[in-house]
């Protein structure tokens, strides 16, 4: 029986599918987290942005397109703070950042949708930190536990779950 509130809301609004999937990172897996979609539902954003805007103190709240980005997005309203977005690469035209927004000088707090790896994450933090943000957090809604915690603790930075994978394997 499932017992994290938000764990039973990613089960309700089909955020695991269990099939053949083949990750981002090329490896194959018999289950696949889609938070994307599952936080299209507003009850689900909401719960998840109110819980890392009242657990979390920060500057500004940043997350790497796409995943990241209405968490982030709804976290800085459910804060009343800014946030910023980290493109997934530079464009070519136009001011050409991979950041928009200010985060020089701030305490920013990283939002992602699904660790497993830590890869994304710790591009989010290396971008923001060369723009001279201070970066030691990552809150994930999901870690799939295979790898994220270990990487990014040794690069300096701290995961914090609000979902583990074996929560919502425990259905």
């Amino acid at each position: 029986m499932v017992t994290n509130p938000l764990a039973e809301m990613l089960i309700r609004y089909k955020a695991i599918e269990f099939g053949d999937f083949t990750l981002a990172s090329g490896v194959k897996s018999p289950y696949y987290i889609d938070v994307k979609t599952a936080v299209t539902r507003p009850e689900l954003l909401s719960a998840v942005a109110e819980t890392i805007a009242s657990s979390h103190d920060f500057d500004i709240v940043a997350g790497v397109a796409v995943g990241g980005v209405p968490l982030c997005v709804a976290t800085a309203l459910a804060k009343k703070t800014p946030y910023a977005i980290i493109r997934s690469a530079e464009k070519d035209h136009g001011k050409k950042s991979l950041i928009i927004g200010d985060v020089k000088g701030k305490d920013v707090l990283l939002v992602e949708d699904v660790t497993t790896s830590g890869g994304s994450a710790l591009y989010g933090v290396n971008i923001l930190r060369a723009a001279g943000a201070r970066v030691d957090r990552v809150v994930t809604v999901v870690d799939r536990e295979q790898g994220a915690e270990a990487m990014l603790a040794s690069n300096g930075v701290r995961i914090i779950p609000l979902v583990r994978l074996h929560e919502l394997l425990k259905q």
